[in-house]
């Protein structure tokens, strides 16, 4: 019996120290990748300077943001590897090289998630910032350590006035729960902020993602090379070329000629516009058939099959929620991996959900970085200073760890929340959830259709040669029988 114990004892141990390790290897992974997309954008002046001590700061804050964006990698991660998994361990029940992946590996890494997440949003990322901005207290020596001082002073300040907020704000909802549970800091406040921080995520998701549904077709088609619909590219790129040839004679002259009342700086503007609709236009011309044909409509029928599955699984979800309390996202404590599909198509089913939560989370970065409040921090390659840095790993977290709640809450997968994602106390009202999965499925589809008829008669403008009209002209004014005769003398 005691022999029975010991075996016990060394196979939970043995199975602690497997999980830590791939744990450890794929947050390793993840931290590198982070650290060399940070290197990419950040700012190399402030990392080399003359001044010790404020590069040694920086390097510190980088470090910091790289955490935090690994941290945002891992939480996007989360459902793929989850519902991959479960369909690795359905196809391959008594695989011995599979062992290794099991409930308890998913459960841990979704509480280091929540964890790590808590951390960085509540601790790491004020105290990179503070610890930039300080430049220790006045009468004090001068050093990286009175910076640390300071950053951490203000840090105290800064959670002690989170802690009263949160403090009121839970008195206010729940009476008498907040002085009862006032010592309670870690079982209580913490979860109770980000429970907070995690529901302005996914408001922040419900806005960002149909815009950025929208937007994918635009970023989409300027990465690709637009098939040719009755236009002379030719001709185009010879009025182009004439065009960058006489604004670059015109700033080469400067001072020394008659074009010195004109806006230099608008005319570079105007030269750069150039240049840059010369070289798409060499890039169609130099294009191969099949890439210019096939690969640009291909495209845009994959990104609008993604985006109609979306709303479709979305309405279906609201039909559930009218008839099947079940529908409703709720947390769990064991995953129960290996036993049955979150699809009910099987693999190809789950597959297709990863695909869209993936699909889900790029539109939903490319609509925060598109929308007029987000624009400035977009950063830009080789010319991003740390605090837009740690702006924008502060925003990819607050987006990534919202990701699984909303996945579920729309019903994209049937994974239900593990650990503390399950914990929410707004998850259980059934008129939020319904409300939130209405305004998505009427935000998406209202984007989706103003993108399409937009775009359609965009290219069709474009195609008849009506962008050329004057703007006194009103291009909505034309006939369509002038816009048939255009587009019959083209094709002749």
């Amino acid at each position: 019996m005691e022999t029975d114990d010991v075996s016990v004892r060394e196979q939970l141990f043995h199975n602690r120290v497997r999980e830590t390790i791939i744990c450890v290897l794929l947050f390793t992974c993840l931290y590198m990748v982070s650290y060399l997309i940070l290197t990419h954008f950040k700012k190399t002046a402030e990392f080399i300077t003359d001044d010790i001590e404020d590069a040694t700061v920086n390097k510190i804050a980088l470090w910091l943001c790289t955490f935090t964006l690994s941290v945002a990698v891992c939480a996007v991660l989360l459902l793929p590897i989850s519902i991959l998994s479960n369909e690795v361990l359905l196809t391959f029940p008594q695989s011995y090289y599979m062992q290794w992946l099991n409930g308890s590996l998913i459960h841990g890494l979704w509480n280091l998630v929540f964890l790590f997440s808590n951390l960085s949003l509540v601790f790491l990322m004020p105290f990179a910032y503070f610890f930039t901005e300080s430049e220790g207290f006045a009468g004090s020596k001068k050093g990286v350590m009175a910076r640390v001082y300071e950053a951490v002073v203000l840090l105290l300040l800064l959670a002690l006035l989170v802690l009263g907020i949160v403090w009121v704000a839970s008195a206010l909802l729940h009476d008498n729960m907040a002085r009862k549970s006032l010592y309670d800091l870690w079982e209580y406040y913490l979860p109770y902020v980000y429970s907070g921080i995690s529901l302005f995520g996914v408001m922040l998701l419900l806005l960002c993602t149909p815009f950025g549904l929208s937007r994918m077709f635009s970023v989409t088609g300027s990465l690709l090379v637009k098939p040719r619909l009755l236009e002379d590219v030719e001709d185009t790129l010879s009025c182009t070329l004439f065009e960058e040839d006489s604004l670059s004679r015109k700033l080469k002259c400067g001072s020394t000629s008659c074009w010195v009342k004109l806006n230099m700086e608008v005319m570079k503007k105007e030269y750069q516009t150039a240049r840059s609709k010369r070289i798409a236009l060499e890039m169609r011309r130099k294009a191969s058939p099949w890439q210019r044909n096939l690969g640009y409509p291909l495209a845009m029928l994959v990104l609008l099959a993604l985006t109609v599955m979306c709303v479709l699984m979305v309405c279906f979800n609201v039909l559930e929620l009218l008839l099947d309390e079940t529908a409703m996202p709720r947390g769990m404590e064991d995953p129960h991996l290996g036993m049955a599909s979150f699809s009910m198509f099987g693999s190809l089913g789950a597959a297709v959900q990863v695909v869209l939560i993936l699909y889900l989370m790029v539109s939903s970065v490319v609509g925060f970085y598109s929308s007029p409040l987000f624009t400035g921090l977009l950063p830009r390659a080789q010319d991003t200073n740390l605090t837009q840095i740690i702006a924008n790993c502060v925003s990819l977290l607050i987006l990534s760890s919202a990701l699984p709640v909303f996945s579920r809450t729309l019903g994209i997968t049937r994974f239900d929340l593990l650990g503390d994602f399950g914990r929410y106390n707004w998850l259980g009202n059934f008129y939020i959830v319904f409300l939130y999965n209405m305004l998505f499925a009427g935000l998406t589809s209202a984007s989706l259709i103003k993108t399409v008829t937009w775009a359609v008669q965009r290219e069709l403008i474009r195609a008849f040669g009506l962008h050329r009209l004057p703007l006194t002209v009103s291009r909505s004014t034309v006939p369509f029988r002038l816009l048939l005769a255009s587009g019959l003398s083209k094709i002749q």
